[in-house]
C-alpha cells in the first residue's frame, strides 16, 4: 500500500494565480492518447524510452534560443512541456509509487519559495543582488541535500565533457582549488570574446581528431584528474575542521 503523499502546499499570501485552461487542454491531450482506445505508440513509452526525446527537444529548445525567431523558441518550449507532461503522466500510472503532474508542480513550488526566503520570507533574509542569491542558494540546497559531501556532488554524470567542465571549474573556484595549468600559455586574444573561443576550441578539437585523439575522452580523463583533486581537498578541510 502506497502512503499518501503530503497535501499540496499552497502558494504564499500575494503570489499572483491565473486560470490556465491552454494547459489544462493540453494535459487532457496526453490522458486521452495514453488511455484507452489512444495512441498504441504512446501507450507502450517509459521514463526510458523517452529519455532520448527529453534531451533531443532540450537541444532543439536551446539551438531555438540561440538561433531560432521567437515562435521557434514558443513551439520549442511547447516541446519540452510535452516532455515534461508525458514523464508525469507516466509516473501516475506507476503501480506502487505514482505521482502526478500536480505533485511535481507542488514539489517545484515548495523549491522555489524555500530557495527564495528573500523574496517569499518575512524579511529575516536579505539578498539584493545576484552574486548574494547566488551564494544564498548554494547553501539552502546544501541544507536540503544533507546527504550530499562534496561540492561536485548532483552534477548530472550524463554531462557532455565540457558543460561538466563549466560546472566543475565553478564548484572549484568556490572551493579555491586551482585549475590544472595549461602546458601551452593562454594569450589573452585567444579568451578575448566567445567568438575567439570558440575557434580556439574548434582549432584544438580539430587538431586532435587529426592525431587519432578523442577530444571529449581526454577532457573526462582531465575532469577526473581534477575531480579527485577537489576531493582531496574537501577531506583535507573536513580533516581540519576536526581536528
Amino acid at each position: 500500500m502506497t502512503e499518501p503523499r503530503p497535501a499540496h502546499p499552497a502558494a504564499p499570501a500575494g503570489t499572483p494565480t491565473e486560470p490556465h485552461p491552454a494547459l489544462d487542454a493540453l494535459i487532457g491531450v496526453m490522458a486521452r492518447l495514453r488511455g484507452p482506445g489512444g495512441c498504441a505508440w504512446d501507450a507502450e513509452q517509459t521514463h526510458e524510452s523517452l529519455t532520448p526525446y527529453l534531451i533531443e527537444e532540450s537541444h532543439e529548445l536551446v539551438d531555438a534560443i540561440e538561433h531560432g525567431t521567437r515562435d521557434d523558441v514558443l513551439e520549442e518550449l511547447g516541446d519540452v512541456l510535452y516532455q515534461v507532461l508525458f514523464h508525469s503522466d507516466l509516473a501516475a500510472a506507476h503501480p506502487t509509487d505514482p505521482f502526478t503532474i500536480e505533485d511535481v508542480a507542488a514539489r517545484s513550488m515548495a523549491k522555489m519559495v524555500g530557495r527564495h526566503p528573500h523574496v517569499f520570507g518575512e524579511g529575516e533574509v536579505v539578498a539584493d543582488t545576484a552574486e548574494a542569491v547566488s551564494a544564498n542558494w548554494q547553501r539552502w540546497k546544501a541544507q536540503e541535500k544533507p546527504a550530499r559531501t562534496s561540492v561536485l556532488d548532483g552534477i548530472p554524470a550524463g554531462l557532455p565533457a565540457l558543460a561538466r567542465a563549466e560546472k566543475v571549474a565553478g564548484r572549484a573556484a568556490d572551493l579555491g582549488v586551482a585549475a590544472p595549468e595549461p602546458p601551452v600559455a593562454i594569450d589573452e586574444g585567444m579568451l578575448a570574446d566567445e567568438h575567439a573561443l570558440g575557434i580556439q576550441l574548434l582549432a584544438l578539437a580539430t587538431a586532435a581528431r587529426a592525431r587519432g585523439f578523442d577530444a571529449e575522452r581526454a577532457l573526462r580523463t582531465a575532469l577526473r584528474s581534477h575531480e579527485e583533486l577537489i576531493r582531496s581537498a574537501e577531506a583535507e578541510r573536513r580533516g581540519s575542521m576536526v581536528d
